[in-house]
């Protein structure tokens, strides 16, 4: 006990934590609980408005399978106004799975009172107000456009660090980190500064007022979420066209 107090007290800031977390030890690590049930919800969401529109097709379609139709020629023409005609198909199901799971992880923070219910610490909220999924979710897009860079061109991929001059080397490097970082921070902030406002206008004003931020927060969710996947859908357009393409 008095080594573990003079580590705190030599390094205050080891210690030091953003709210209150639920977690779970499994063997030496530690994971944040309530986002893992926030996550599997939002999944959970997904792969039954899946089953249910995929259940009994028709060829003139109705209900809820109108609705997923309408919700993939959306992601189709998404992922084909960054990625063009040619190149959008294999990469439509990571863009479009990114869409999906952070505009229902950010409406599922506007509409769901994750606030009620009881956690042994900590408790629920929207997966994309936590950090750790947006840098998650701006990892694995980093790793896309390598990957996509990497399978069209080859080791000639990393030639663009030279391109047009060697100089700008250092500069192209720290873009590859500064990609994953303003995205990651960009959906981050928007989500916890929405729902940090909703939560304060209900706390001091608890009727009406809240209402129209309310419906405001579903709309910049919205765009949070087209926005990523629209960057996430430019970076690997920009790994995988052709010094051609670039001159025209």
């Amino acid at each position: 006990m008095l080594d573990g107090l003079s580590v705190v007290q030599t390094f205050p800031l080891a210690s030091l934590e953003v709210g209150q977390h639920w977690y779970w030890e499994i063997g030496n690590y530690r994971l944040h609980g309530q986002v893992f049930v926030a996550s599997w919800f939002v999944i959970g969401l997904l792969v039954i408005a899946s089953l249910a529109a995929t259940q009994n097709i028709q060829r003139i379609p109705s209900g809820m399978q109108n609705f997923m139709e309408y919700v993939l020629e959306f992601l189709r023409d998404l992922a084909k106004n960054q990625l063009g005609e040619k190149e959008y198909r294999p990469w439509l199901p990571f863009i479009g799975t990114l869409f999906l799971f952070i505009f229902v992880s950010n409406w599922s923070g506007a509409l769901i009172p994750w606030g009620v219910i009881e956690l042994p610490e900590g408790e629920l909220a929207a997966p994309t107000n936590d950090i750790n999924t947006t840098v998650a979710l701006a990892l694995l897009t980093s790793l896309a456009y390598f990957y996509a860079g990497l399978s069209k061109k080859g080791l000639g991929y990393f030639s663009h660090y030279v391109e047009p001059i060697p100089v700008l080397l250092p500069i192209k490097i720290l873009e590859d980190f500064t990609k994953p970082l303003s995205l990651s921070f960009r959906l981050f902030g928007n989500i916890l500064a929405d729902e940090l406002v909703v939560a304060v206008l209900v706390f001091l004003v608890p009727l009406f007022i809240p209402l129209p931020i309310m419906a405001l927060g579903l709309f910049t969710s919205a765009i949070q979420a087209l926005v990523f996947a629209t960057l996430a859908g430019a970076y690997i357009h920009e790994a995988i066209e052709s010094e051609h393409e670039e001159e025209h």
